[in-house]
């Protein structure tokens, strides 16, 4: 579980195909408080460390994960998202992120609003509504514009800073994981649908929405 707050920008030092997917191996200045089997999230994609170095950790990233996300389209020197997991106990800053990226957006164009830089992605929303939450590269982010076909998320100086949102270039692929809670409560809607009763606000109550 993690929180979308990012921890550092990695940087891809090795690539190694193996066994049908990739052994992935990031420069990050966190790698030596790491345990083997310790699940990281890279842009936003959680994977577990496999192997460790005073400098670098690797990660083995299966075809699946490779098909779904955009590590697949990664190459040597490229920077990435890092975060590790949430420790319970802390403030949760961002939102829940599960770190299993559901598929990616295509990235159109910025624009600068005052301080804020606004992201437009096309992508489908079928889950995403306005100021709801969305991870974008394992980013927390909040979703400021939903239109047919695309979305937008507004983002500070800071939020640049800290991740590779300010390395994307037009056409380039991000990884996209939905709030968790839109998917459950269409799950819950289309079985009371299916059982023809009526959704009503003491069925959400009921099941904790």
């Amino acid at each position: 579980m993690f929180t979308g707050l990012i921890e550092e920008i990695g940087t891809v030092k090795k690539i190694e195909q193996k066994n049908g997917g990739k052994v992935f191996e990031i420069l990050a200045t966190f790698s030596p408080e790491l345990k083997i089997g310790e699940s990281v999230a890279i842009n936003g994609a959680c994977q577990s460390v496999i192997s460790k170095t005073q400098d670098t950790f690797s990660v083995f990233s299966m075809l699946e994960s490779l098909k779904r996300t955009n590590l697949d389209f990664l190459k040597i020197n490229d920077s990435v998202n890092l975060e590790r997991a949430m420790i319970l106990g802390n403030r949760l800053d961002g939102h829940i992120v599960q770190g299993h990226i559901d598929s990616m957006a295509k990235f159109v164009s910025t624009k600068n609003q005052g301080e804020a830089t606004i992201f437009k992605f096309e992508y489908d929303t079928k889950y995403i509504v306005e100021k709801g939450s969305i991870a974008i590269n394992g980013i927390s982010l909040t979703v400021s514009e939903v239109g047919d076909g695309y979305f937008c998320v507004s983002t500070i100086p800071q939020t640049l800073e800290r991740t590779n949102l300010k390395f994307l270039k037009t056409g380039d692929f991000v990884n996209i994981e939905v709030d968790i809670f839109a998917k459950y409560i269409e799950k819950f809607l289309s079985a009371k649908d299916n059982k023809k009763e009526k959704i009503s606000l003491e069925f959400l109550m009921e099941n904790g929405f």
